[in-house]
């Protein structure tokens, strides 16, 4: 018996057989380490453009951004809005993260800790506007999955996993 005749023989017949073929052509179009890939990019993205727009050259903050976290950002906790304590160290951890977070995850490198950090602005961010929880919980959803997952086979860090044993 060939191995196309075995795995025809395991697959159920009528309406449950067409729904396992099926559910398996749609798997292929998904591989995990592609998936992983999609995601890390996917999380990066919204981070890295916040990021890129707070600065104005080498470590040197516009003033958009300090001005933001000093009166336009609240957080939203009860009792509050209250301001950001530290409005200038908010601005200029914040910007850091957004840029360096995004180039971590997007070469696969520390990528869990990367997607931790992202994850923890995520919630940063929510408690600072909140109305924009649709977009928040995507972008939880996708740094818990490569928290959980990991970076896939595109990465360096399953390249340097490879190379140590």
């Amino acid at each position: 018996m060939t191995q196309a005749q075995r795995d025809t023989s395991n697959t159920p017949r009528g309406l449950p057989g067409l729904f396992q073929r099926a559910n398996h052509l749609v798997a292929a179009v998904a591989p995990p380490s592609l998936t992983q890939l999609v995601l890390r990019i996917g999380l990066a993205v919204p981070f890295w453009r916040s990021g890129i727009n707070k600065w104005d050259g080498f470590l040197q903050l516009n003033e958009v951004a300090v001005l933001l976290f000093s009166s336009e950002f609240k957080l939203h906790l009860p009792g509050g809005p209250y301001p950001f304590p530290a409005p200038g160290i908010f601005a200029f951890a914040a910007a850091c993260a957004e840029i360096v977070l995004p180039l971590l995850l997007v070469v696969g490198l520390a990528t869990r800790f990367a997607a931790f950090g992202l994850l923890l602005m995520t919630f940063i961010v929510e408690l600072t506007v909140p109305e924009g929880w649709p977009l928040h919980v995507t972008w939880a959803a996708m740094a818990l999955g490569i928290m959980a997952w990991g970076p896939g086979r595109f990465s360096l860090d399953s390249l340097l996993t490879r190379s140590n044993p």
